[in-house]
């Protein structure tokens, strides 16, 4: 087990991109040297060519980054140094007495700019709907490698490790109860964190649980066919599963040949198709009725582009050593909410068995993979809901 010990020192943070380097992001948007048109109609061979030159387009002639670096600036930020790595994290303390403390974990292609919607709506419920009763003190830190956080110069940090510095950020800002909540490598972070059994976690929230049998994940994995005696509703959570499976290739690639990325970090269009490869992403630039803005997807690209945080990122997968879809070994309370889009609808019966300490599990009628990001008012509701009883 690692050993995490460092300065506790916690210094405030700002950011404030050079205007140089802005100048110098639009002169690679608009130089880029792009392939040509695919040769099917359809995404089989990737992002589109005229979804890239629509964001091309719009990156280098419309889009303006001070507007969410102001949102951001906004929110108090800080910098602490855990196990010998910078830390990047944002600390809303709410006005309303007795707040619940909230850690939320963001995951790839995602940062803390997927998360900055539900700030206030966390912090200050009574002007979003809810009553004071409903407040969390919120803390959002950036994965290492991530935004603003330190990129890991040696190997080791993995979710295991992260989940740890968590625990020890948590301690620092003086909380000594408090729950976590996570989707994509958050999920996973959350989970980890649960079951390392830090005594101030009291309760967590995923709405991407880590609840699939083995011998389901075994076959949706190698393509076979499913295991006997599923349900109706296992039996699509499995076809969900094979179809992701198959549709994941650049995690794999990031997990095998993070390295290999490093164009990522030298042209940004080429950083934005990379990133672009999720339809849920891709889609708001083809034309589709969506819930993310071209700004929402541009803020989160642009974030990665100027802190040259693409193979950083990668290299979480390369560390990771656990399955994503597996139970975790979690007893405490755990809230469980099921988005429609996600890249799998967990039934009932696996949640239950995965996590015996549920309080909380519903099914969503819209939302997906990043759920703050795209239906932050039913984000907020289901964490208002799923740690009530925890209060």
């Amino acid at each position: 087990m690692d050993t995490i010990a460092s300065s506790t020192e916690i210094r405030p943070f700002t950011y404030h991109a050079p205007q140089a380097e802005l100048d110098e992001l639009r002169r690679r948007v608009l130089a880029a040297r792009l392939p040509e048109q695919e040769t099917v109609s359809d995404r089989s061979q990737g992002v589109r060519s005229a979804t890239v030159r629509e964001l091309a387009h719009y990156w280098a002639a419309e889009y303006d980054w001070r507007k969410v670096e102001a949102t951001m600036n906004a929110h108090p930020q800080f910098i602490t140094e855990i196990d010998g790595l910078d830390i990047h994290f944002i600390h809303v303390r709410s006005r309303h007495e007795k707040a619940l403390p909230l850690l939320i974990t963001h995951g790839w292609p995602a940062s803390i700019v997927a998360l900055l919607k539900v700030i206030d709506p966390l912090t200050n419920p009574t002007a979003h709907g809810g009553e004071a009763s409903d407040a969390f003190d919120v803390i959002i830190p950036s994965l290492p490698g991530y935004g603003f956080s330190g990129k890991p110069a040696t190997t080791g940090w993995g979710p295991a490790r992260i989940a740890r510095a968590w625990a020890v950020l948590m301690d620092r800002l003086g909380y000594a109860r408090y729950v976590a909540q996570g989707g994509d490598w958050g999920a996973i972070t959350t989970d980890l964190m649960a079951a390392q059994g830090h005594p101030g976690l009291i309760g967590m929230h995923t709405n991407l649980p880590g609840a699939v049998p083995s011998d389901v994940d075994v076959a949706a994995f190698t393509g076979s066919e499913p295991p006997p005696g599923l349900s109706e509703e296992e039996g699509l959570a499995f076809e969900q599963l094979s179809l992701t499976y198959k549709n994941v290739q650049y995690a794999f690639f990031m997990g095998a040949r993070p390295q290999a990325l490093s164009a990522l970090g030298d042209s940004p269009v080429g950083l934005a198709t990379f990133m672009l490869d999720p339809p849920l992403i891709s889609r708001i630039f083809e034309g589709q009725a969506g819930s993310l803005t071209r700004d929402d997807i541009l803020d989160n690209i642009t974030l990665f582009w100027l802190t040259n945080t693409a193979v950083s990122a990668a290299r979480l997968y390369w560390e990771n050593k656990v399955a994503f879809f597996a139970p975790k070994n979690v007893t405490i309370p755990v809230a469980v909410s099921v988005f429609p889009d996600e890249l799998y609808q967990a039934p009932r019966s696996w949640v239950e068995r995965a996590y015996p300490g549920l309080v909380h599990y519903r099914k969503l009628e819209k939302g997906g993979h990043f759920p703050a990001w795209e239906q932050p008012g039913l984000f907020v509701s289901e964490l208002r809901a799923g740690f009530n009883s925890l209060r």
